[in-house]
């Protein structure tokens, strides 16, 4: 068959011949046009299936989470009428009542004064957890006229009674399953009856430090283990990043050496956090000394980690200040130094503080490097100072997870709603202040 082909034109060559319109009234073309619409609504719902997908997961996490842990800010206290007698204290009462009496009081027999009180409890006398002579020592303490004197406590049960009374035992399982002895539930069950028990805020959760009793232990001394651990981050990576960053965007030369410090910037950026704690076991801890399991090691060793990501947040929010500006400060004779430091950096901030504050977010989650430099270790104190020994949130979690007490379930997924509430409130901030203090040029 013959070929078309296109008449030469004036000066020989062939002239193309005119594309013919399109037909969009045609068979063909109707059924691309409804495949191209039928992608589009397929991938439009695929969208929306793994967004439905990914929140079923986040609300069934949140879900378990709550329902699990929001007992842990509870707490069940049994009443008892103690007589605070200073012969089974072990204490002279005038001695108590003179300049030595915080001393003294201090070293009472307060564990025999509360086996006393006990014994009014019956059947249910151990029922009473084993600090509960804290709470007398406290009460002592607090007011020494007590002494000779009766007076009604509400002092922590064993975390048994404490869960049965949340009702987190299932009492219709079979008595080997349900994780819950029988004698516990008697006694449970007399001093519900005979009105001995009541459920309140659990103070010693916020304030307490860890223990290895349940009912008494708390997040207090991880929360300040993590206050200590951010400020050294904060105060050592926020000051090197935003210097670094001016430097590589106003004062570096542009040449080898400042691609080399660029990519390896961006490089630090993505390396995984226990490479970090490597680096803190290896030369803060075993080649300069410092001491183990203390938020000053464990800052610096954040503080390096995260100040990748503070550099690279500077840089941006330094370039999207305007050239103008600089040319304006110039021209009225500034120096370079007051460019960057009056006029750029000001204008460059709420971006900086952004990125700073995304980097400590990620720093206050993580495990890993505080793994490799002794801070999973078990502390029943607040800590003293940036070099005393000391844990944080995350730990905190990790270790009450490892614990085969049932208890401490309870206490896990509490401490992670703090955390939780912690991070989303810190991600808040940064979203408002990129938003309230954003500049379009």
């Amino acid at each position: 068959m013959a070929t078309l082909a296109a008449p030469p034109n004036a000066s020989g060559g062939a002239v193309p011949l005119e594309r013919q319109p399109t037909d969009w009234t045609s068979r063909e073309m109707q059924g691309r046009i409804a495949a191209r619409y039928r992608a589009e609504r397929n991938f439009r719902r695929l969208g929306a299936g793994a967004l439905l997908v990914a929140f079923s997961f986040l609300a069934f996490l949140l879900f378990t989470i709550v329902r699990d842990g929001w007992t842990g800010f509870l707490r069940t206290e049994a009443r008892v009428e103690v007589m605070f007698d200073a012969a089974t204290l072990g204490v002279d009462p005038a001695t108590a009542r003179g300049p030595d009496g915080p001393a003294v009081l201090a070293r009472a027999d307060y564990i025999a004064l509360m086996n006393q009180a006990a014994e009014q409890l019956g059947p249910a006398s151990d029922t009473l957890s084993d600090a509960a002579w804290l709470a007398l020592r406290d009460r002592v303490m607090a007011d020494p006229t007590l002494l000779g004197r009766k007076e009604t406590l509400w002092v922590p049960v064993r975390s048994g009674i404490d869960l049965l009374a949340k009702g987190k035992y299932d009492l219709d399982a079979p008595a080997d399953s349900r994780g819950v002895t029988d004698r516990e539930v008697e006694d449970w069950r007399w001093l519900e009856k005979d009105g001995r028990l009541r459920t309140v805020f659990n103070q010693a959760f916020i304030g307490n430090a860890d223990s290895t009793e349940p009912e008494l232990a708390g997040i207090g001394g991880a929360a300040l283990g993590s206050l200590f651990t951010l400020f050294v981050t904060v105060a050592i990576a926020f000051p090197l990043g935003v210097l670094s960053a001016a430097w590589l965007e106003e004062f570096a030369p542009r040449g080898r050496l400042a691609d080399i410090i660029e990519l390896s910037i961006n490089n630090l950026a993505a390396v995984p956090s226990i490479i970090f704690g490597l680096l803190g076991l290896a030369f803060f801890l075993n080649y300069a000394g410092m001491p183990r399991s203390s938020p000053l090691v464990g800052g610096i060793t954040l503080a390096l980690m995260i100040m990748p990501v503070i550099v690279i947040a500077s840089r941006v929010a330094i370039q999207s200040v305007p050239p103008s500006i600089r040319d304006a400060a110039l021209g009225i004779g500034a120096s370079p130094i007051q460019v960057v430091f009056q006029h750029v950096v000001p204008l460059a901030l709420p971006g900086i503080m952004t990125g700073t504050i995304i980097g400590v977010a990620r720093a206050l989650g993580e495990t890993a490097p505080l793994l490799l430099i002794g801070m999973r270790a078990f502390v029943t104190d607040t800590p003293q100072g940036l070099a005393a020994p000391a844990t944080v949130l995350p730990m905190q979690v990790f270790l009450w997870s490892d614990d085969v007490q049932r208890g401490f379930v309870e206490k896990t997924s509490a401490a992670i709603m703090v955390l939780l509430i912690i991070l989303i409130l810190m991600n808040s901030v940064a979203i408002y202040l990129r938003n309230r203090f954003e500049r379009r040029w």
